[in-house]
């Protein structure tokens, strides 16, 4: 399988950057082929328009026995390599329309997910593009072409083939009895020894190649797994082996296993070819990253929504930014929050920058002035049905901590000055001396980005790096389990509907 998943990721990988040269694509060049031309006005009445014929709907192609026999065994082994089953599907009685049926449905899911669309809830705000597979296969079976056909079908993306790796393995560890749990013990640091530092250097050993599983000192060799483990959840480094660690070690290899299928799901939500210049939030690790292709420009720390005012997943493309933005305080924070303070405190919302607007019909909002702001000084505006945009903050302690889910659902960041000037760099109205100056002004101005740039929202609680090493986060939102739970539900009801 691995073999296959090299070949159709150099493959996709090839493709793509033979498309972009060959077209010569950047953000100027989309951003200019949107622009529509202006309508044509008659000035005559236009004749009805004719009615288009409705093409009939493709036939099912028919298989010989051979391909029959061929296609069962493909089906069969991709199900459990793309993590649809745990274990291979018995479709060697299927035959004839109903095993065309099988592999289109197989198809569909590894391509656009098993959800319908009416299984999505309000924040998960992304679909995946509408997918016909049947052209494809009948092609396919005309050209004797089925594992190759099987083998295009996930999302052509390092970041899904570096989790089907990350599954088969960790699929392996269950296989092999999973790993020990991990008890707190005063021996668990430097030069401790006994069975609950053996009992730990087998755990770790069991996801960390450079670390021997024999032993029971705690050593130098020790300590760096240790921390390489606590990156890997997105802990401090610390190498001190407290509560939180050895929580993250005795999560169980099964619950990893869902964790990495769920995250499968949702990359199949993504479209077929993502832009080249874009910017992606991972929700639940707080980080952002600027990619041009495949290669991360820059990075920085984000902090994002808490549970309860979680971030919604979408996909929008910034189009401007906010110098000096001055912070209208949505009504739910004020009522919860800054209204309380100032009955409490009076004078509150004074000594914070605050002043009280007058709304028609006798209400109040409140705004902050921008060099009060709680959006510091940019703000990056994209369209979006939730309210939320990425932006700076003047509480950067926030970025020493760890778990940096904190914010209303808004995405605060780390270096958002440096985002700015890179957005910015093809727009010749703003100069590096043009921003500065009007930072120096405290003036508020909008700036319109000259190549607007995609945004993705996304929520990833596993993911690997190009060799293969998983790392996981928590479930903040409890989305793993929800859409584990909306997979079963979706395919009983088919199940239901088939009989």
């Amino acid at each position: 399988m691995k073999a296959i998943t090299d070949h159709r990721l150099c493959f996709a990988r090839t493709l793509r950057r033979a498309l972009f040269a060959g077209a010569g694509l950047s953000l100027a060049g989309v951003a200019s082929a949107q622009v529509l031309p202006p309508p044509v006005v008659p000035t005559v009445p236009m004749a009805a328009p004719m009615a288009q014929p409705i093409l009939a709907p493709l036939p099912l192609p028919t298989l010989t026995a051979a391909q029959e026999s061929e296609l069962a065994r493909l089906l069969a082994r991709d199900a459990v390599a793309q993590g649809l089953k745990d274990r291979a599907p018995l479709l060697g009685a299927l035959g004839g329309p109903a095993l065309v049926q099988a592999a289109l449905d197989h198809a569909h899911a590894v391509r656009a997910g098993r959800l319908d669309t009416a299984d999505f809830q309000k924040d998960w705000a992304m679909r995946p593009q509408s997918y016909d597979p049947l052209p494809a296969f009948r092609e396919a079976v005309a050209k004797d072409r089925l594992a190759a056909w099987v083998a295009s079908l996930p999302p052509p993306y390092a970041g899904y083939d570096t989790l089907v790796a990350g599954l088969a393995r960790y699929r392996k560890i269950a296989a092999n009895g999973g790993w020990p749990i991990v008890a707190a013990g005063s021996d668990l640091r430097m030069g401790g020894r006994g069975p609950q530092v053996a009992a730990l250097r087998k755990r770790l050993a069991a996801e960390d190649p450079e670390l021997s599983a024999s032993g029971d000192s705690f050593d130098p060799a020790l300590l760096d797994a240790v921390r390489r483990a606590q990156r890997r959840y997105g802990l401090n480094p610390a190498g001190q082996v407290g509560a939180q660690t050895i929580a993250s070690l005795n999560v169980p290899v099964g619950e990893r296993i869902k964790q990495i299928k769920a995250n499968m799901e949702r990359w199949r939500w993504l479209p077929t070819e993502l832009e080249r210049n874009r910017i992606q939030v991972n929700i639940a690790a707080a980080v952002l990253t600027v990619f041009d292709g495949d290669q991360p420009v820059t990075s920085m720390k984000a902090v994002t929504g808490r549970p309860g005012d979680e971030t919604p997943m979408l996909t929008s493309t910034i189009h401007s930014i906010v110098l000096n933005p001055p912070w209208n305080v949505p009504s739910s924070i004020a009522d919860k929050e800054l209204w309380p303070k100032e009955r409490a405190n009076p004078g509150y919302l004074k000594r914070n920058g605050f002043r009280v607007i007058e709304t028609e019909g006798g209400g109040r909002r409140l705004q902050q002035a921008s060099e009060r702001s709680a959006l510091g000084r940019f703000k990056f505006d994209f369209d979006n049905p939730f309210a939320v945009y990425l932006h700076d903050t003047p509480a950067q302690a926030g970025f020493a901590n760890f778990d940096r889910l904190a914010s209303h659902g808004c995405v605060r960041l780390e270096k958002p000055e440096d985002l700015a000037r890179l957005l910015l760099r093809t727009t010749p109205d703003w100069s590096a001396g043009q921003i500065d100056t009007t930072l120096a002004s405290g003036k508020t101005v909008r700036a319109r980005v000259a190549d607007p740039v995609k945004v993705y929202l996304l929520y990833w609680t596993a993911f690997a790096t190009p060799n293969g090493t998983m790392s996981f986060r928590e479930d903040p939102y409890k989305w793993d389990g929800v859409l584990a739970n909306k997979i079963a539900a979706r395919a009983e009801a088919s199940q239901l509907a088939a009989r």
